[in-house]
């Protein structure tokens, strides 16, 4: 070790360390990689073949950045990291194809006190895995050691994505029309958002993440790190599916800031949904953390998806249809509601979201059992 290595040793990062974890993850990261990517792992930017492009008419590239937020301090509870890494790629891949956008390719960044070769590759594998699984070349990363910032167990992971779709088959609130069907999507859990109230309730009971849950089936930690559901590939296919052509007129991702404010982000002014509770049932891991805090799911809708992953605004004469091809890719899915633009007081209803002003959605009637 030479003496500028061992000082930089001594101030808490291990280059060693580093390198030992890229080749631990070299593998898994290289079976995302087509014909497209160029220069293989290790470079200092990924390199991607944009020459696919020009067979677009008018191609527009789509991008989307995201991180996994606190669920990550679970993760690192009960030492257990090898989902986290599709709960990233889900948050920045599945925004990319809510506007009908096919992801070309992933970059992610890893922060950490202390480099864990094994640790970073279980996160890193996560992420090769879920991007092969939607069809994105994870094409460079980064990992940093930042000791005396974090603690040495502690990380965080973000990441970032670029898609593609042509300009006269971007989907949004302009496609949307009166007496358009809206399609739920179901969840797998909590996905990747509310998970400072979920740390909260737990933390005021005195449940610790290792403890068993009888309603869960599995310990809370576990049970909390069911990973987010992947939508890009299925919905992928039912939008380059001849027969459903057009169909698809919106998308939403429902994540932070919940269920009503993000699919009013995809419908154009003037338009409302009543959202029919009665429609789904939601998961026994939110009636349990709704129990255990003392609140109604009603009041949690704001925070929590309660089940529902994504929403379509789908043509009518074709609800079905799309609704039977997503159900044989794997996407429980079912009917929440119908769109309207005629006069109506809208008082109680969400007016759109996080600076876009758009249509109005309101949750009616009662939860099914």
């Amino acid at each position: 070790m030479s003496e500028e290595t061992s000082a930089y040793a001594r101030a808490g990062v291990d280059t060693a360390a580093g390198d030992l974890a890229v080749e631990l993850m070299k593998t898994a990261v290289s079976r995302t990689h087509g014909p497209e990517v160029l220069g293989g792992v290790g470079g200092f930017a990924g390199l991607f073949d944009a020459s696919a492009l020009t067979g677009y008419r008018k191609p527009l590239l789509a991008s989307s950045t995201d991180g996994v937020g606190t669920k990550v301090a679970i993760a690192q509870a009960i030492d257990k990291h090898d989902t986290i890494g599709q709960d990233l790629v889900a948050m920045v891949v599945d925004d990319i194809v809510v506007v009908g956008a096919k992801p070309l390719f992933m970059t992610d960044y890893i922060a950490c006190g202390r480099v864990v070769p094994e640790r970073i590759a279980d996160i890193v594998r996560g992420i090769a895995e879920a991007c092969s699984a939607t069809g994105t070349a994870l094409v460079g990363g980064e990992t940093a050691e930042h000791p005396g910032l974090l603690g040495p167990d502690d990380y965080d992971v973000a990441g970032a994505a670029v898609g593609v779709v042509e300009a006269d088959e971007l989907l949004g609130p302009e496609r949307v029309r009166s007496g358009d069907v809206v399609l739920a999507m179901a969840a797998s859990g909590l996905h990747s958002n509310g998970f400072s109230l979920v740390r909260h309730i737990l933390a005021e009971r005195g449940i610790t993440f290792t403890a068993p849950s009888a309603e869960l089936g599995a310990s809370y930690g576990e049970a909390l790190l069911t990973p987010t559901a992947l939508y890009t590939g299925p919905l992928l296919r039912v939008l380059g599916d001849p027969g459903l052509a057009g169909a698809v007129h919106s998308l939403s991702h429902v994540t932070g800031g919940g269920i009503a404010a993000n699919l009013a982000r995809v419908l154009p002014v003037g338009a409302w949904v009543e959202v029919d509770r009665a429609s789904w049932s939601p998961l026994p891991v939110f009636r349990h953390l709704a129990e255990l805090g003392g609140h109604t799911l009603e009041s949690l809708e704001g925070a929590w998806n309660l089940g529902i992953g994504m929403f379509a605004v789908v043509a009518a004469d074709r609800a079905d249809a799309v609704a039977a091809k997503l159900r044989a890719e794997g996407v429980d899915t079912w009917v929440a509601g119908e769109i309207s633009t005629s006069e109506r007081d809208l008082a109680g209803f969400e007016q759109g979201a996080k600076g876009v002003h758009g249509g109005a959605v309101r949750l009616t009637g009662s939860y099914s059992r």
